[in-house]
């Protein structure tokens, strides 16, 4: 239960990090909400997800960028300029992500 709950504040505090930008640019709240949701459960994806032959630390960083692809093709289509911010909050997060999760768990 202690893992979960702190799987969970992970996620939130990912989730958090990474909508305060997008609320004070005044995005789309299914965005915002999105956004959220994806940083949110990321954790339970990185702590179960085994890569062979990664070093620990970079783990999260893949598996966040692998993840966000889906959705970062689909916004390129109508907004080019937010690709690069979506790539590097993806890989950072998720490496921070992974990074805690090594420390803390």
């Amino acid at each position: 239960m202690r893992e979960f709950l702190l799987t969970l504040l992970m996620g939130v505090a990912a989730g958090a990090i990474d909508v305060l930008p997008m609320i004070k640019m005044k995005q789309d709240r299914f965005s915002i909400a999105s956004a959220f949701v994806f940083y949110l459960l990321l954790p339970f994806v990185i702590f179960n997800f085994t890569l062979f032959g990664t070093i620990w630390w970079a783990k999260g960083g893949i598996v966040a960028l692998g993840l966000a692809l889906p959705v970062i093709l689909v916004v390129a289509k109508n907004d080019k300029k937010a690709v690069p911010p979506m790539l590097v909050m993806s890989t950072v997060l998720g490496t921070l992500i992974g990074i805690a999760g090594h420390f803390i768990l």
